[in-house]
């Protein structure tokens, strides 16, 4: 039961720091580039929601895992 717990802790913790180097990336490229905003914002929404997808994924598995 603990394992599970440190499984869905890594995956949220992992999903966190993905999210973040993809907003900080995200940023720096519209401050070098304004004109492309849109396109990166869209693409980093898009990348964010993939990850948390994963994320949410693993952590479902691990609390089935903890089950059995």
């Amino acid at each position: 039961m603990v394992l599970a717990g440190i499984g869905a802790g890594l995956a949220v913790i992992g999903a966190g720091i993905g999210i973040g180097k993809i907003g900080g990336s995200a940023m720096d490229a519209m401050a070098r580039q304004p004109e492309a905003a849109g396109k990166i914002q869209t693409a980093m929404i898009i990348a964010a929601a993939l990850i948390e997808g994963v994320a949410l994924f693993a952590v479902v598995v691990a609390l089935i895992a903890k089950a059995n």
